[in-house]
């Protein structure tokens, strides 16, 4: 029996006259060592076999906070569980607020490891004496690790708290469980953190917060239910000043601290977390998902607050047009950041769909994208601001595109067609360069509409026939400000890579910004008188197709601003223009955002040069050409074909035959030089009763077939399908467009002739059932040929 007491504690023994005698043997310390070493290193296997069963449940959902371009939060989200907890970042964690919490919460909080073992003792001693609950011993790491996983009250809960805490301390700084502490402590209602609360009560962030706004807040979670700011706040102050006290007890704070902390009052309530920014703090956050519970966007408030106002002070006048909305972007040039977004005229406003973004909604485009197609034709060398286009009817396959006032201007140039928004020049440069270009350059811009419809897409394209979003506009037109390059716009301040592109050169990017910077313009606002102290600006205007959308953006070097304006419900109102309606809201902008701006302009870059040419082609001058113009080209890329709109004829002395090589008589003939007018001038001019200088119909005794132009059939449509109405057959139209020297045309249906009549006359016939030949031919012998399918139906 003495053998085994001896074994177990080896630390007495009894001597002769049955005295216990203290002494240690050294193999009975290492036993108990060993067996002690063996315990403690059970509990640490036991503890991190428990901790890969049971892993500590530490994902926290925070509200999203949105903030401005100065870190203030313009708004901010309930969490899923209908909560305000926003997130305390380490550095708003202040050393007033640092100190504050742990000398009331946790004296020794940089000491223990998550479990205070004397509070533990304390309490336990406390309560079983006491015979009720007077103390839980709750270090701040078990008070975290209760919030992260609620539970009853009671012995269980208490050993689990422990065990999370030693969880927590495992995994976590003491500063990092601190940040945790101060995220999830509840102050009443659905509030949660100090971040919260601070901002709910004293409007101002946590690092800002004073020592008597600190201790009052730390006191509202040991009674939230009473405690409630706004409603006792004579009970806070009182309990408030007792911790004080206590603080200079325990020599805390200086004396001077906490009086000062004693006579500060406490006339805080409830506020409620702004709501700026609607439409992009939904993108955002929508965009993040649950991937940030920050998000710093680039929005200076002070512009955005000003624009909003502008916009909801404006669509009011234009109620009365029953136009109810509009949308604007801006972005500042030298940043590339987006400091303003407006998505509606008033988000609060449910009638009219105020909720919904304008900004990145899908509008058709009008007009929008003309600038970048002339830039894109500047650089292939197909055109520069002189060329001379026609701007008369045209057909292609089937589309025959019309300007927006329905009418034809015959002979313009690029620069005037640009300025005045022609939609006939437009689709023939298209047409000339090509429409997968275009495609493909909006495509590499992120026009994500245009890149989804690529394979639709068509001639149509440039006059609104695609979907785009005011933010795609906008930031296009900042290139334009940026010597032609892109870069995507930033939204967010974490964008601090952003995506690069040439989209033109910088030639024809400078070349634009001349064109569009003029005031003497059809679109300049009708009613616009304030523009004495407006920047000067360049801008383009642009209307859907029935007039569901009116566009205007403008930049200069400082700014580059959208405007859309329209309806949400996509009814078209008859005076929705993009001159008249959303232009004056850009110059608005405009003239608050920048007024009296003294910024330089954009200056003629070195790949730029001048030339003098014919005011009539745009060509390089011959020695016919009597007037001529200055004009902008790109050196080694600008076309430097000459002027060949005249050509020496011989004719008659008379001058009512024309004669060729071959028919021409030794004697008895002049010649004389005679302006070139192509086929679909000549019916323009005809069609207007405009007087122009025709060649005389050639020798009729020539047999020789000329070559060159044939007739062109403008009507009916090559591979169309016409469908008939048997019982009432409508005949169809032939129209054909000719050379300048061709006088006669004959007609042949299905290689038979039909009819001739003069250059230019029109014609009617009938078909058959199914497939039909027209062919044309000139007095010159030259042909052409379309087949169609007719097919008679019963309407």
């Amino acid at each position: 029996m003495n053998k085994r007491f001896k074994l177990h504690i080896p630390w007495f023994k009894k001597n002769a006259s049955g005295t216990p005698r203290r002494y240690f043997t050294r193999r009975g310390m290492l036993r108990f060592l060993k067996r002690l070493g063996v315990f403690f290193l059970s509990l640490i296997i036991l503890f991190f076999l428990l901790n890969w069963i049971f892993p500590l449940p530490d994902k926290i959902e925070y509200s999203t906070i949105i903030t401005d371009n100065k870190g203030d939060i313009v708004n901010a989200y309930l969490t899923n569980d209908q909560q305000w907890r926003m997130k305390t970042e380490l550095d708003e964690i202040s050393p007033l607020l640092q100190k504050t919490i742990v000398a009331k919460e946790d004296k020794h909080f940089y000491s223990h490891p998550g479990v205070n073992p004397f509070a533990v003792v304390r309490a336990f001693f406390n309560n079983v004496f006491r015979m009720r609950r007077t103390s839980g011993a709750s270090t701040i790491t078990m008070q975290v690790a209760k919030a992260l996983e609620p539970g009853k009250r009671n012995i269980f809960s208490k050993i689990r708290e422990m065990f999370r805490a030693f969880q927590l301390e495992l995994k976590y700084s003491k500063k990092e469980i601190l940040q945790m502490y101060l995220n999830l402590v509840p102050y009443g209602g659905n509030i949660q953190g100090v971040k919260s609360a601070s901002l709910l009560y004293f409007k101002k962030n946590p690092d800002h917060l004073s020592l008597a706004e600190i201790t009052a807040l730390s006191i509202i979670p040991n009674n939230p239910g009473v405690l409630v700011i706004g409603k006792n706040n004579d009970l806070i102050i009182k309990e408030r000043n007792r911790w004080l006290k206590k603080f200079a007890y325990d020599k805390v704070f200086t004396q001077k601290e906490i009086e000062d902390a004693l006579a500060e009052p406490l006339n805080a309530t409830r506020g409620t977390v702004p709501h700026y920014i609607q439409h992009l703090s939904y993108k955002l956050k929508k965009q993040a998902g649950n991937s940030s519970n920050i998000i710093k966007t680039n929005i200076d408030l002070n512009t955005q607050l000003k624009t909003e106002k502008l916009v909801e002070d404006y669509v009011r006048t234009q109620r009365l047009l029953n136009i109810k909305n509009a949308a604007v972007v801006i972005i500042d040039n030298k940043t590339n950041k987006v400091i303003t977004y407006v998505g509606s005229s008033n988000f609060n406003d449910t009638t009219d769909g105020g909720q919904v973004n304008g900004a990145n909604a899908v509008r058709q485009p009008g007009s929008t994208l003309k600038p970048l197609l002339y830039a894109m034709c500047f650089d292939e060398g197909l055109l520069t601001p002189k060329t001379v286009v026609t701007d008369v009817a045209v057909n292609y396959d089937g589309y025959a595109p019309e300007n927006y006032d329905e009418k034809f201007n015959g002979y313009v140039t690029i620069e005037t067609a640009l300025e005045h928004s022609l939609n006939i020049p437009a689709v023939k440069s298209l047409h000339m360069l090509g429409h997968e270009k275009l495609i493909q350059k909006l495509s590499n811009l992120n026009f994500k509409q245009i890149q989804k419809d690529r394979r639709k897409l068509g001639l149509s394209l440039i006059l609104g026939g695609c979907g785009t979003t005011l933010e795609e506009l906008t930031g296009l037109f900042s290139s334009f400000a940026n010597n032609g390059v892109y870069y995507s716009p930033s939204f967010i301040q974490s964008d601090s890579v952003h995506n690069k592109m040439t989209v033109v050169s910088p030639a024809a990017n400078f070349m634009i910004n001349e064109i569009l910077s003029k005031i003497n313009r059809p679109d300049f606002p009708v009613n616009w008188t304030a523009t004495e102290k407006m920047p000067k600006i360049a801008w383009k205007t642009g209307t859907s197709y029935g007039r569901k959308d009116g566009w205007s953006i403008g930049y200069n070097k400082n700014y580059t601003v959208g405007v859309w304006t329209g309806n949400f419900s996509g009814v078209g109102v008859a005076g929705l223009s993009g001159a008249n309606v959303a232009t004056p809201l850009l110059f608005k902008i405009f003239n608050t955002i920048d007024y009296d701006s003294d910024e330089e302009w954009f200056i003629q870059p070195k790949d730029c040069d001048i030339r003098q040419v014919c005011s009539e082609t745009g060509l390089l001058p011959t020695g016919h050409c009597t007037s001529l113009v200055t004009d902008y080209f790109i050196p080694l890329i600008s076309s430097s074909k000459t002027c060949d709109n005249w050509q020496e004829i011989m004719i008659s002395p008379d001058e009512k035959i024309s004669y060729c090589k071959s028919c021409v008589p030794q004697a008895g003939y002049k010649k004389k030089w005679y302006k070139i007018v192509q086929p679909d001038m000549q019916a323009w001019f005809e069609e207007n009763r405009i007087v122009y200088q025709k060649i005389p119909p050639h020798n009729p005794d020539c047999e020789l077939i000329f070559k060159g132009s044939a007739p062109v059939i403008n009507s009916p449509v090559n591979g169309t399908e016409y469908l008939i109405n048997k019982k009432d057959p409508e005949p169809l139209q032939l129209i054909c467009k000719t050379a300048n020297d061709v006088s006669k045309v004959y007609w042949y249906i299905n290689n038979k002739f039909y009819k001739s009549c003069n250059a230019g006359e029109k014609q009617f016939f009938i078909p058959a059932e199914g497939p039909v030949k027209i062919s044309c031919t000139d007095d010159k012998g030259r042909n052409r040929n379309i087949i169609i399918t007719v097919k008679y139906v019963n309407l």
